[in-house]
């Protein structure tokens, strides 16, 4: 048995090992703090693992093959009846997205250093059995071992906000998140019993090979809502519009350390993995209202968006906009829409990683959110509104930054999607969310760093960016720059599952979708294509 066998286990039960130490720690200073910092960075150094012998471990398949790749696969069974496997591996999207959940937790640890001052065990303690639900969503193999994870993700961020939210709504945020998320779930779980009944396997290998070949039993009307059950479930956890009623009041009152990894990362994650790859017939019919939600979604958000004083809701309908934005590129169901719908998810969580991170380093300084009672300090703190600009414009997609290249292909995959009868409308609404956000980002600056002073400003002197604080932020800046100018070192592993939820075939043949696919790319402008293409797998090959 080598590491590559163990160690995406290794990964999972560091953060576990953490939860331990800390019950066990008592409190003298600093003491959980540094321990959360050190299993946190212990566990990343861990998932730098899978990039470096990513395609090493991968196993060879045939050309053309439906079956998808997986590499740091480890199989054993749970328990015997009904079968259950402790089954994990990752692909090539997993892989960088718990790359991703690694880097974002010791950040975490660092922005909570100082702003979470009770009850620290219990943070700390919740904050790693979060990272642990999330690593084993990512890497689950098995169907019931997944849905584990989905639910247990639940639990410890509902208690992170009703305990350590920033005002007395706390309570009610949590309430709404939980209920937001549980009830979709508990259906999820019908749809999960269902899918086994009818193919005798949790095996998500196994079910993504028979949905390809239109090898899973059940009428129409049948794998229909079972599709749904699984659709709603994820849908509510991105959030997709007009499911996003929890968003804004859990991002406004969850502990920053929290908020980077609430929204987004596994509702969409789940959806390519199991919608697309068990209902992938159900998925493409589905997809016009899905697009057409997605589209909704950027402009509601990013109206939204212009409208608030708070900084955390700005963020809120800001991320709202920003993932309806994914969910239009992943729905259209073409490589370059896939590829850029993956890759701006990892985008997501660099940058409104950053966002959140120096949005809560403000609140640090001034106790408050409300841009009306900031204004006129960005000649007190220039490191703080450097970092702010240079986040801000890696948001709006800014050419050479890492949000750009995400954008460009799923606006290319939506001009030269089949599956609306008006791509060009639906790209034109897609772009609109760019200006939109250049809007309310650029406004925000201007209030918060360059207006008059406002009536906190003026009282309290502030400071600028401590050394802890450039340790956190730095290595996100240094991602905006080095993803935006070597975006293929990322999209060559995404591509092979960009291709593969590209080319489903109906069950009835049915060349048509493929003659339009193709008249329709010949149409766009050759230079587009290419340079879309160039972006994905890299020209230099």
């Amino acid at each position: 048995m080598t590491l590559n066998d163990l160690i995406l286990t290794l990964i999972l039960l560091t953060p576990l090992a953490g939860v331990a130490i800390l019950a066990l720690l008592p409190q003298r200073g600093k003491s959980h703090q540094w321990v959360a910092l050190i299993i946190t960075l212990l566990t990343f150094v861990f998932t730098l693992h899978l990039p470096t012998y990513f395609h090493q471990a991968q196993s060879v398949i045939a050309p053309g093959s439906r079956v998808l790749n997986f590499a740091f696969e480890f199989d054993r069974i749970w328990i015997p009846s009904p079968v259950i496997h402790y089954h994990v591996g990752v692909d090539g999207l997993s892989m960088w997205l718990i790359v991703l959940s690694g880097l974002l937790a010791p950040l975490g640890v660092l922005a909570s250093w100082n702003s979470i001052t009770h009850r620290q065990k219990l943070f700390y303690s919740l904050f790693l059995l979060q990272q642990v639900a999330i690593f084993g969503v990512f890497m689950s193999l098995d169907l019931f071992l997944f849905y584990a994870f989905f639910e247990l993700a639940l639990v410890p961020m509902t208690l992170l906000i009703a305990i350590y939210g920033r005002s007395n709504n706390r309570q009610k945020a949590a309430m709404k998140y939980f209920l937001y998320n549980f009830i979709p779930s508990a259906i999820l779980l019908v749809g999960v019993i269902w899918i086994y009944a009818k193919t005798g396997t949790f095996q998500i290998p196994h079910l993504i090979t028979l949905a390809a070949n239109h090898g899973i039993n059940g009428s129409s009307a049948a794998l229909w809502l079972a599709s749904l059950a699984f659709l709603v479930a994820f849908a509510v956890k991105i959030p997709v519009f007009p499911l996003h009623g929890w968003l804004s009041d859990a991002v406004s009152e969850a502990p920053t350390a929290a908020v980077m990894i609430l929204a987004g990362k596994v509702g969409l994650y789940s959806v390519l993995r199991f919608s697309f790859g068990i209902f992938p017939e159900q998925s493409h019919r589905i997809a016009p209202l899905m697009i057409a939600l997605g589209a909704i979604g950027i402009v509601y958000g990013a109206c939204v968006a212009l409208i608030q004083d708070d900084l955390k809701r700005l963020a809120a309908f800001s991320t709202l906009g920003h993932l309806s934005f994914i969910t239009l590129g992943i729905f259209t169901f073409t490589v370059n829409g896939l590829d850029g719908g993956m890759y701006q998810i990892l985008n997501h969580g660099i940058s409104g990683g950053a966002l959140f991170l120096l949005m809560g380093f403000l609140y640090e300084r001034y106790g408050t959110y409300d841009m009306r009672e900031l204004g006129g300090i960005a000649g007190k703190l220039p490191w703080m509104v450097t970092l702010f600009v240079i986040t801000a414009l890696s948001n709006v997609g800014l050419p050479m930054l890492n949000s750009f290249v995400g954008e460009f292909l799923i606006l290319s995959g939506t001009a030269g999607n089949t599956l609306t009868a008006c791509p060009w409308l639906w790209t034109t609404i897609a772009t609109t969310g760019v200006i939109f956000a250049a809007a309310y980002l650029l406004t925000m600056i201007q209030r918060v760093f360059y207006a008059n002073l406002g009536s906190t400003t003026a009282e309290k002197p502030g400071w600028d960016i401590t050394p802890r604080e450039h340790l956190a932020l730095w290595p996100l800046v240094a991602l905006f720059l080095f993803m935006g100018l070597s975006s293929p070192t990322f999209t060559r592993s995404l591509d092979p599952l960009g291709v593969h939820y590209s080319g489903y075939t109906p069950a009835p043949a049915d060349s048509t979708r493929k003659v339009e696919a193709e008249t329709y790319s010949q149409s766009l402008p050759a230079n587009t294509t290419a340079v879309a293409s160039a972006i994905r797998t890299g020209d230099a090959r």
